[in-house]
């Protein structure tokens, strides 16, 4: 297939999803994946996407998806992924990660 006909199917196929009303992209699937979004679902059991929460049943740890996510790009399969901040809980602004604070802030050797 040229390029450009994959390109075209690319873009049909991201049109055809938001307009049956399936706007949404599950972050784990290779099309669609995001790395920080996937990690955070199959942790969660699911993802948010727009404010409402979606339930899924992630057979298979996370290294699974990311491996699928490289093995579709490894064969020419383009990957439409939306923003981190798609998938934030309602008042967040995006994937959060826990962290250590201030304890995290410590400086490197010899400085």
């Amino acid at each position: 297939m040229k390029k450009s006909a994959q390109v075209t199917l690319t873009v049909v196929a991201a049109v055809g999803l938001a307009s049956c009303g399936r706007g949404r992209r599950d972050p784990c699937e290779a099309a669609s994946f995001n790395e920080l979004a996937c990690q955070d679902a199959v942790r969660s059991g699911g993802y948010h996407w727009g404010g409402t929460w979606y339930p899924m049943f992630y057979r298979y740890p996370y290294p699974y998806y990311f491996d699928q996510y490289r093995g579709h790009v490894s064969r020419g399969g383009s990957v439409v992924a939306a923003p981190s901040s798609s998938y934030g809980r309602p008042g967040a602004t995006g994937v959060t990660r826990g962290g250590f604070g201030s304890t995290g802030a410590g400086h490197g050797a010899g400085e």
